[in-house]
């Protein structure tokens, strides 16, 4: 052959050890609840699903090749989730409502979410840091907690992305309506729309009479549709970086840590557009259906 034998001679390498119809087979199982196997138990490991395969005389590959498979095959290990859905005979009426508010905010004024965070306790809180592997951070352990909780009453204004809140020691609508009039006078002239949930003190007498005369709109979202809040992602990001991995021993510190990040984050804020664009959550028969929409 000449030269063209120095040329290595590549051969194709092992063969794999399972073909494309046990790989779908290693999937299909993966899904499966144990239960409807008759396995006592609910959740596959890797091990108990390597050890079915060989028993069932599917494949005798190891835990890594299963492990492999499925990661092919985009099926990860995931924590179960649950839904709640809305049993809100407006449901549909209600979302839309909402999202139009989102997506077309009103010329004459502002659309502002409310709800309140808490109850604000003092505890140890798990969090995450980068730490040198094997030493994580440690907090103390207590069951003890005597010095009473706070409630965060918060109003994120959509067209400035900024958050206004009062820490209280009771979330009452007395303390409902006194965040109101710092709202209203915050924004002379203009109509507020105030995005909000269906909680009793939102829809005390004395609140809605004041509203009516001072030129704001209660726009309640559908029982138990808590996500339709664009506050509550707001929430969520106060409590990660904010509180989780903290352990402050009065109210008064824990109050600090709080206005520190708000403060960090109104200085950062900006005008919050595009809620869930182009998400099924849009789609009115979205919620009906979901519980046969999720794939296995």
């Amino acid at each position: 052959r000449g030269f063209d034998a120095l040329d290595p001679k590549w051969s194709g390498g092992r063969p794999p050890a399972t073909d494309k119809t046990t790989r779908q087979k290693v999937v299909a199982l993966a899904k499966t609840d144990p239960h409807a196997l008759g396995l006592p138990f609910s959740c596959w490991s890797l091990a108990k699903l390597t050890a079915h395969l060989a028993r069932e005389k599917i494949t005798q590959v190891g835990r890594e090749a299963i492990r492999r498979i499925l990661r092919t095959e985009h099926v990860t290990f995931q924590t179960t989730t649950t839904w709640k859905p809305s049993n809100d005979p407006d449901f549909v009426s209600k979302m839309n409502r909402v999202l139009d508010l989102y997506d077309n905010p009103p010329a004459d004024g502002r659309v502002i979410c409310y709800d309140e965070f808490g109850p604000l306790n003092l505890m140890p809180r798990k969090g995450k840091a980068w730490r040198p592997a094997g030493r994580p951070a440690r907090l103390r352990a207590t069951y003890t907690r005597t010095h009473g909780v706070r409630h965060m009453l918060a109003a994120l204004d959509l067209a400035t992305g900024r958050m206004l809140y009062r820490i209280r020691d009771r979330k009452r609508w007395a303390e409902f309506l006194a965040l109101l009039k710092v709202l209203r006078r915050a924004y002379p002239g203009q109509r507020l729309y105030l995005i909000l949930d269906n909680f009793s003190p939102h829809k005390r007498a004395e609140v809605l009479a004041w509203c009516a005369a001072n030129n704001v709109e209660l726009v309640f979202i559908p029982t138990n549709a808590s996500w339709l809040n664009w506050i509550e992602a707001e929430f969520a990001a106060l409590r990660y970086y904010a509180l989780n991995g903290t352990d402050h021993r009065s109210h008064d510190e824990q109050n600090q840590a709080i206005a520190r990040y708000v403060r960090w984050r109104n200085a950062r804020a900006q005008p919050k557009r595009g809620f869930a664009i182009n998400s099924k959550i849009r789609s009115p028969d979205w919620q009906a259906n979901y519980p046969a929409n999720v794939s296995c």
